[in-house]
């Protein structure tokens, strides 16, 4: 142990905490790969191409920074005792690391770095969270491999609630990623090569868990389900691009502004013959300005400022900036609508509150009576709040009255 001094205290370096050999419990070892297996539970499938195990195994024998996970195979078949025969004959049992595995075997790596510590394999759930805990903390798994490897800590552990809280997450979290076990495996394909995005899949497969769909069935649902999204994102595409129209649209506004630049200047003023009128010229010779003149601005009721009875005989001008075109509904004497759009308040327009969450809640739950929708949109509330925030929430929803 270091001797403690004076500058300890200063910079802070009080801890006197040994270090401790865990060569008992913990042996690191460089292990021939024809002594080692791969273990037989790992819910992981897809290692990466041939290509990309070569270049990891390339890595690992220059240097192995990380080693892997292992226990003896003794204390692997006290767990499981019909793998015997397919580990084969083997001194050492993988947990986690069998890319790495894979990839010094395709390289001609000799040997592998690995702990050794059968601690880990004290019991199934113990052994089954440390072979799935790796990849879902760092997100290795594509979401079809994460969603076995939770199916499997919950035939471990009994129960979702049991994993969630293990995993320090919400029931939901859980229950999602579950529900894509319920997709036919050439659904769950569409999956793993992003055809299909992870909101959908989650839906598809809460239906074909409920209604006991077949792939034919679930296929059928996709296809619908793609068709109503093209709709739907036409027909934003559509609304931006008539908003974006007719902001670039605004001739009523162009009036307003050309107007307000024919205005009368004390500097410079016209005469009916063009000719400009100097300061200090006969200022009775000017002739009145003709309200006829001037251009045709057509404002909606809500527009025209109201007077009061102080400022009735003077009434505020509307500025410009607080006017916005809308389309005009009157008919020409063709009978086609006129080009010119009408002007309202923007400020009389009402808002989204989205300072309240009430308020936005009640608005968002008026229109979007699909009850499924609205679980939709719940569910990926609840996925954007972090871990803390989930649970005060799920503590809130739990002590809500049933209304049953």
């Amino acid at each position: 142990m270091a001797k403690h001094d004076q500058f300890d205290d200063f910079f802070g370096d009080d801890d006197d905490t040994p270090v401790i050999d865990t060569r008992a419990d913990g042996r690191l070892l460089r292990v021939p790969l024809g002594r080692l297996s791969s273990n037989l539970v790992n819910p992981r499938t897809d290692f990466g191409t041939e290509a990309e195990l070569i270049d990891l195994g390339k890595s690992l024998k220059r240097r192995q920074i990380q080693a892997c996970p292992a226990v003896s195979r003794s204390a692997y078949l006290k767990l499981w005792p019909d793998h015997a025969k397919q580990i084969g004959d083997v001194d050492y049992v993988i947990v986690a690391g069998e890319r790495r595995y894979r990839g010094a075997a395709l390289a001609g790596n000799p040997s592998l770095n690995c702990v050794i510590d059968d601690g880990l394999a004290a019991d199934r759930k113990l052994f089954m969270e440390a072979v799935v805990s790796e990849n879902v903390d760092r997100q290795n798994f594509n979401p079809i491999e994460e969603a076995y490897a939770v199916q499997a800590l919950v035939s471990e552990y009994g129960s979702n609630r049991a994993v969630a809280q293990r995993f320090e997450r919400v029931d939901g979290w859980v229950t999602q990623r579950i529900l894509l076990t319920h997709l036919a495996r050439d659904v769950q394909d569409l999956v793993r090569k992003k055809m299909m995005p992870l909101d959908a899949a989650r839906e598809l497969g809460k239906l074909a868990r409920d209604n006991e769909w077949d792939s034919k069935q679930q296929h059928a649902w996709w296809q619908s389900e793609q068709q109503r999204r093209a709709a739907a994102s036409a027909d934003r595409a559509a609304a931006k691009k008539a908003a974006k129209k007719a902001a670039t649209k605004a001739p009523a506004t162009k009036a307003i502004e050309k107007a307000g630049d024919s205005k009368e200047s004390p500097d410079s003023r016209r005469e009916p013959d063009g000719e400009a009128r100097t300061e200090g010229a006969d200022e009775s010779a000017t002739p009145q300005s003709n309200p006829s003149a001037m251009p045709e601005q057509r404002l909606s009721p809500e527009a025209v400022p109201k007077p009061d009875a102080e400022t009735a005989g003077d009434p505020a001008p509307v500025q410009t900036q607080d006017l916005c075109p809308v389309e005009n509904p009157s008919s020409n004497t063709d009978g086609e609508a006129e080009d010119e759009p009408f002007l309202v308040d923007i400020l009389k327009i009402p808002r989204m509150p989205w300072h309240d969450g009430n308020e936005v809640a009640a608005l968002v739950f008026e229109k979007m009576e699909d009850e499924q929708q609205r679980l939709v949109l719940l569910e990926r509330l609840f996925e954007s709040l972090n871990d803390q925030v989930r649970t005060t929430v799920l503590g809130r929803l739990l002590a809500i009255p049933s209304t049953n």
